[in-house]
């Protein structure tokens, strides 16, 4: 999936009152890490945002709208913490807030 430039900037500029944020060319896709680890990366995982969220919290975000599974490749789930977001969920601000907030949540490795 290519990634979107948009989504990119929207991001950026939600994160971009912390002033750890850096972005990496990863996972096919350009990521967001938040003191070094990774949070979101757009364009990959098979949806327009991956997101990282804490493990334990995996059931409360793997439900909503627009949300699954992240994979590797066809077949290849990355496991639980690893969600896919389609664009359509991510449509408002406040829509990507909800993602970004779950991935910068306190446990989020």
């Amino acid at each position: 999936m290519a990634r979107d430039a948009d989504l990119e900037d929207r991001v950026r500029a939600a994160l971009s009152a912390r002033s750890t944020v850096t972005e990496k060319a990863m996972f096919g896709g350009l990521a967001f890490m938040v003191d070094g680890k990774m949070v979101v990366s757009v364009g990959n995982g098979g949806g327009a945002l991956l997101v990282r969220v804490p493990r334990e919290r995996d059931d409360d975000y793997i439900g909503r709208p627009g949300a699954r599974r992240a994979q590797m490749g066809a077949g290849r789930s990355m496991g639980p913490g690893w969600i896919s977001v389609d664009a359509a969920a991510l449509e408002s601000d406040d829509d990507l807030q909800v993602w970004l907030d779950a991935a910068t949540s306190a446990g989020t490795p």
